[in-house]
């Protein structure tokens, strides 16, 4: 199977997909890999896979590459005897942050009809935004960990008991998170975190909380990663994530009984289906006094989670052949000729 690895995007997250995209090549072993790489700019550039390394992003060589164009049916390289398609199966949308997991390239791809591996545009929506989040978790029945939302133009008051947490709205990577342990340090950490985003969630910071992973999707069956327990500090800052994206060796599953996992398990279909049908999302869970917790939704997870699944390979083949259709709509202008005709002008 031929993929295409989509990657980049003008996101504060560039970086981060780059190495998840290069981390794809370790492990996508049997496969044929096509990259395709999205500057800063909102280009399209074809990279050679036997070449593609950091270097050649941070440099800017990658614009000595061939440029594509998006039109229906796939990306294309423009010459001199006309455009040539790129050939692949499917499109591996490896674009975190802005760009890949805010609708934009769902949008793009749903539109010009290419087959892609990717939250769909609502399910990009409502995950993107952590307050919207937590709406469709509390919806779906799914119990998430108390919060409150704070703008950049608004009032900064909490009424939640320190510490806390400060979380950009719509980042991940940890980028803009602080711990604020005391009222004091509550105006800094806004500060820094509405740099990067106009709305914040405020949540408690729980000291030792047992965390827990589960990624997975559905093909014609659901495939469930293990459910793994991070060992992690305080949390994960950009830099330790930056190197965790990098993984390409699974981990042990996290020493859990049989009743937690099932409910963990449980609380993760919840949430994907059927709203993500045809994306490999990871659900990050807190477990407080026995109770699961939804933590973040990862809609595009580094390096696709492939490190917490035994096939990751064969599930990312068999997802690419079970990929959701979208309706398709027969447009005969009945309506039109029937007012032509009752006017006739028919």
């Amino acid at each position: 199977m031929n993929i295409a690895i989509l990657f980049g995007g003008s996101s504060f997250e560039h970086e981060i997909s780059i190495v998840s995209a290069i981390t794809m090549k370790k492990v996508l072993k049997t496969s044929t890999l096509t990259y395709i790489f999205v500057s800063p700019d909102r280009e399209f550039y074809l990279i050679d896979t036997d070449k593609i390394n950091s270097k050649l992003f941070s440099s800017g060589e990658y614009k000595k590459g061939k440029q594509l164009t998006l039109k229906q049916g796939g990306f294309f390289a423009e010459g001199m005897f006309g455009s040539k398609e790129i050939d692949f199966d499917v499109v591996l949308n490896l674009i975190h942050g802005r760009d890949g997991e805010d609708g934009k390239i769902s949008s793009m791809m749903a539109f010009f009809l290419v087959p892609f591996i990717s939250p769909r545009i609502e399910a990009s929506s409502l995950s993107y935004n952590k307050l919207y989040t937590k709406f469709l978790a509390e919806s779906l029945g799914v119990k998430t960990v108390p919060y409150e939302h704070l703008s950049k133009n608004g009032e900064r008051n909490i009424s939640m008991t320190y510490p806390v947490i400060i979380k950009p709205v719509r980042l991940g990577s940890s980028i803009g998170v602080s711990i604020v342990k005391e009222a004091s340090e509550l105006d800094y950490a806004l500060d820094v975190a509405f740099e990067f985003d106009s709305d914040v969630i405020v949540e408690p910071f729980i000291e030792g909380v047992k965390e827990f992973n589960q990624a997975g999707t559905f093909t014609s069956e659901w495939e469930l990663s293990i459910v793994e327990e991070p060992q992690k500090e305080e949390f994960l800052d950009f830099e330790k994530k930056y190197m965790d994206f990098s993984r390409d060796s699974q981990v042990l599953s996290a020493d859990i009984s049989d009743e937690m996992k099932n409910n963990i398990q449980e609380a993760f279909k919840k949430i994907y289906d059927p709203l993500f049908k045809g994306s490999i999302i990871r659900c990050d869970f807190f477990v407080v006094n026995d109770e699961v917790l939804l933590n973040e939704i990862n809609p595009i997870p580094g390096s696709m989670a492939n490190y917490l699944f035994s096939d990751f390979e064969g599930m990312v083949q068999r997802l690419a052949k079970h990929l959701p259709k979208e309706q398709k709509i027969k447009v005969d202008y009945t309506y039109i000729h029937s007012i032509q005709s009752a006017k006739g002008k028919a």
